[in-house]
């Protein structure tokens, strides 16, 4: 069997299938979008080159730059809100009384599509008949706001169940990790007298700190690229405040017919990814690492 999987063919045959997949799916639509944005093209009639005049455009585009800062709100958002994740995965793998039933509850909204969280959202926030604002108005509030129609509040509003939906997958993910951790050490520590919260600051979240990092990237990454739940519940409005730079991309392809220009937004969104993820990278890399036996 060693000598079948050292042939070289052998190793040829199991991987060339994913490589052409990945080649496929990923790499050659990435060429093609920068191919496209040096074009002017409607989706349809024939491409004219014009160079990169769409990208210069793109530079000077500030509605893209707008969508640009929403977006990163959205990531510094995001990447907050993984340390309230971190704390409940903490207290889920403490053996806190009702736990289980917890680990049931927070995975939901993972199980629910875009479409059914945005309905679900769409009717919290609705500014008469909504349950935000019926509590709110049985509170004493007089005027409360129409969450998803005023400018100056709709981009945070729209966080919530963002962050609401993807809560489940990133306590998932450092509730395994924390499990992970040897139970050896938790209670050496207890008998060397230190508390919960000593506990969870110097030997927890230390030994899951490369978790922690990865997680950074997937809530940038995602923050970055982030789509579906905007576009469902306000389509980027109102007057573009709530615009994203996908929900931009996606307004300027199938709306305008622009496919050059959206093309490059993409193309450019692609190469704002890669540089924040080699900045967070940069910035988290540690020259030590924690290893547990």
């Amino acid at each position: 069997m060693d000598r079948v999987m050292s042939n070289k063919w052998v190793i040829a045959a199991y991987v060339l299938p994913a490589l052409l997949l990945i080649l496929v799916v990923v790499y050659i639509p990435i060429i093609l979008t920068g191919y496209f944005g040096l074009h002017e093209w409607n989706g349809i009639g024939a491409m004219k080159f014009i160079g990169l005049e769409q990208y210069k455009t793109l530079i000077q585009d500030g509605k893209f730059w707008d969508s640009a800062l929403h977006s990163f709100l959205l990531a510094v958002f995001s990447t907050l809100s993984l340390i309230l994740y971190m704390i409940v995965a903490m207290v889920l793998a403490s053996r806190i009384k009702g736990a289980n039933t917890f680990r049931k509850i927070y995975l939901i909204p993972m199980l629910l599509s875009s479409v059914a969280i945005a309905q679900l959202w769409l009717k919290v926030y609705h500014p008469t008949n909504g349950i935000l604002n019926s509590l709110l108005v049985s509170l004493g509030v007089p005027n409360p706001p129409a969450w998803l129609s005023d400018s100056s509040i709709v981009l945070y509003a729209i966080f919530i169940p963002i962050l609401w939906q993807y809560a489940g997958f990133y306590i998932l993910i450092y509730y395994a990790a924390l499990k992970n951790i040897p139970e050896t050490l938790i209670e050496a520590a207890r008998i060397d007298g230190a508390n919960a919260l000593q506990i969870a600051w110097k030997i927890k979240l230390p030994l899951v700190m490369e978790v922690f990092k990865v997680t950074i990237v997937l809530a940038v990454i995602g923050s970055l690229k982030y789509f579906d739940l905007i576009y469902i519940m306000t389509g980027g409005g109102p007057n573009g405040a709530s615009e994203v730079m996908a929900s931009y991309m996606y307004r300027i392809a199938f709306n305008i017919y622009d496919f050059g220009y959206a093309s490059a937004v993409g193309f450019f969104l692609l190469v704002i990814s890669l540089v924040a993820t080699f900045i967070i990278r940069k910035l988290t890399a540690t020259k030590e690492k924690i290893e547990y036996a």
